[in-house]
């Protein structure tokens, strides 16, 4: 049946595949899982109208058989009055309405089949169905996953990255140099405290040259005695 074209491409097909191929995962499963709601639709669909004929022909089957005994009294009835034309003619309406009987069941049988093949169908993309329901939610943040490190990994391997560290560097040493420049106008100026410290520095040599004069005065002294 045509209308299970779609369905039987759903269900035979790798959906991992098609993923592999997709550019946009997430709308591929989107769209996997569109298709198998909009089948079941048309399967259910034409599962109504089946059922429907079935209740039809099994109608017409039990009309067929309440007249097929109608004609079977007449013909009986004929017979109990002398009227062996009647009779016949009421047995070859029963013939009739038995042979129609006949092939509707056959009909009916596959209808059956149908019916039986059709509920197999269903199931089999209900089950389908809600495997790729409870799958979209993990794909998809794989997906969203994958693409934030593809990301990451394409920046730190293009050159943009080892430009913005070079110019980083770039300015450190500028920085540096901006410093240098500063501290080299310090040298060879005192400070308040320089010159203080210097002037504790000269009172400290003072008091040693003192005390080393005492020393050797004393010595001489004592050499001359």
């Amino acid at each position: 049946m045509g209308i299970f074209s779609r369905f039987t491409d759903i269900v035979n097909s790798n959906i991992n595949s098609l993923l592999d191929k997709a550019e946009d995962p997430e709308k591929m499963v989107r769209l996997i899982i569109q298709e198998m709601e909009d089948t079941l639709v048309e399967v259910r669909s034409a599962s109504a109208k089946t059922l429907a004929n079935k209740k039809d022909i099994s109608s017409q089957i039990t009309k067929l058989t309440n007249e097929a005994e109608d004609w079977q009294s007449k013909a009986e009835l004929a017979l109990s009055k002398d009227r062996e034309d009647l009779a016949r003619a009421a047995l070859q309406e029963k013939k009739k309405c038995v042979e129609h009987s006949d092939s509707l069941a056959k009909e009916l049988a596959l209808i059956d089949e149908q019916i039986s093949k059709l509920q197999g169908e269903i199931g089999q993309l209900q089950d389908k169905l809600a495997d790729a329901k409870a799958r979209q939610k993990t794909i998809i943040m794989r997906q969203k996953t994958v693409s934030s490190r593809l990301e990451v990994k394409r920046t730190l391997d293009s050159s943009k990255v080892d430009a913005a560290m070079g110019r980083f560097e770039q300015y450190e040493r500028k920085i540096d140099d901006l410093e240098s420049q500063v501290d080299s106008y310090d040298l060879g100026k005192k400070t308040l405290a320089d010159e203080f410290a210097d002037l504790a520095s000269d009172d400290v040599i003072d008091d040693e040259l003192a005390a080393l004069k005492k020393k050797v005065q004393t010595k001489n002294s004592k050499a001359k005695k």
